[in-house]
C-alpha cells in the first residue's frame, strides 16, 4: 500500500474545469491510477496561486475543497474522505482514502475562524507558508529569512489542537527552527536533502535530525529541481535521497510526498501514479520487505496525531 502526502490535483482541476478526475492525460493522479498502483491514502492539497488577489484566496481554497466534494467523490464511492488513522483502518479492501491538505496559510489572512473552518471542511494538515512570507512565517525564498510572526505561533497553536500536522516542507530556516519547537505534530510532506541538491526548499542535515529526533515523517519528494541539479532527474536520484536520509539515522520517518500535478517537469521513469508500481519493485531490490512497508505508507500512517 501506498501513502502519498502531497499532490495538487485540485489546483490542476481548479485550473481547468474541462479536466475528469476519473483518467486524464493532463493529470499526473487520477483515480484509475490510484486504483493501478494500489494508493491506500492519497493527500490532495489546496494551493493558491500568488497571483490570486489576497481578498479572494480564501473563497479559491472554498472552491477546491469544492471541486473535491462536488467532482471527485461523488463521481468515485470508492474514494473516502479520512481524518484519522481509524477511518483509514476501516477503509475496505478497494477503498482509497483522499485526505486534504492546506499548502501554505496565505488563504487565511490574520483570521484563525477560516482556519478553524477549513478543518471542519476536512483539512487535516497545513504548511504554514508556500515559498514567500505570508502574516504566519515566512517562506524558504524570502530573502529575510524570517520566522513566525506571533499570529503564526498562535496558528502553530491551533493545529496542534486540532490534533493535525504542521507541515514545515516551504518555511525558511528560521520558521522551520520556530515551528520544530512549537508544533506538536510535525512533518515534511515533500521536501528533500539539501546536501545531494543544493535548492533552499530542501532540508539541511540539521533539519533532517531534528525531525527525525521529533519522529516526524519526511516526505521524499519527486521534484526534478529538488533532486538534480542538472537538467533531469532519474528514478536514481530519488533512491540517492533515500541512502543519504537513511545514513542520517531516517530510515523509519522516510515517506514520499510526490508533489504529481504540482510539477510541469517529472522524474525519468516516475512520470505520474501509475509509476508507483515499477518505484515499489526497484526499492524491493534495495531494501527489506518491511522497510519499503515503511518508506511506502507506515511511516506516515503511524504518525498520525489520531
Amino acid at each position: 500500500m501506498i501513502f502519498d502526502a502531497h499532490c495538487d490535483v485540485l489546483y490542476k482541476m481548479w485550473k481547468n474545469p474541462a479536466l475528469s478526475f476519473e483518467k486524464s492525460a493532463d493529470l499526473h493522479v487520477t483515480f484509475a491510477g490510484l486504483k493501478k498502483a494500489n494508493v491506500k491514502v492519497q493527500c490532495f492539497a489546496i494551493f493558491i496561486p500568488p497571483e490570486v488577489p489576497s481578498e479572494q484566496k480564501f473563497n479559491v481554497a472554498l472552491e477546491m475543497i469544492d471541486i473535491f466534494y462536488r467532482k471527485v467523490l461523488p463521481m468515485h464511492p470508492e474514494l473516502k474522505l479520512v481524518r484519522t488513522s481509524q477511518e483509514i483502518n476501516s477503509l475496505k479492501h478497494d477503498e482509497i482514502g483522499i485526505m486534504l491538505t492546506l499548502e501554505g496559510c496565505d488563504c487565511i489572512g490574520n483570521d484563525l475562524i477560516k482556519l478553524r473552518t477549513l478543518f471542519r471542511l476536512g483539512v487535516r494538515s497545513v504548511g504554514l507558508t508556500w515559498n514567500y512570507a505570508n502574516a504566519v512565517a515566512d517562506g524558504a525564498l524570502e530573502k529575510r529569512n524570517g520566522g513566525l510572526s506571533n499570529f503564526g505561533i498562535e496558528t502553530v497553536k491551533l493545529i496542534n489542537e486540532a490534533y493535525s500536522w504542521t507541515d514545515v516542507s516551504h518555511l525558511s530556516e528560521q520558521s522551520f527552527w520556530d515551528t520544530i519547537e512549537l508544533a506538536k505534530f510535525p512533518i515534511a510532506s515533500h521536501s528533500n536533502a539539501r546536501k545531494l541538491c543544493n535548492h533552499p526548499r530542501n532540508l539541511t542535515d540539521e533539519q533532517i535530525k531534528a525531525l527525525i529526533k521529533r519522529n516526524a515523517p519526511i516526505g521524499i519528494t519527486f521534484v526534478p529541481m529538488f533532486l538534480s541539479e542538472g537538467k533531469s532527474a532519474t528514478v536514481r536520484d530519488v533512491l540517492n535521497q533515500i541512502e543519504y536520509i537513511c545514513s542520517l539515522g531516517g530510515e523509519n520517518n522516510i515517506g514520499f510526498g510526490s508533489d504529481f500535478d504540482g510539477i510541469d517537469e517529472t522524474v525519468i521513469g516516475l512520470e505520474n501514479v501509475y509509476q508507483y508500481e515499477y518505484f515499489s519493485n526497484e526499492l524491493l531490490k534495495l531494501y527489506k520487505d518491511d522497510i519499503v512497508r515503511g518508506f511506502l505508507f507506515n511511516n506516515f500512517f503511524r504518525r498520525l496525531p489520531i
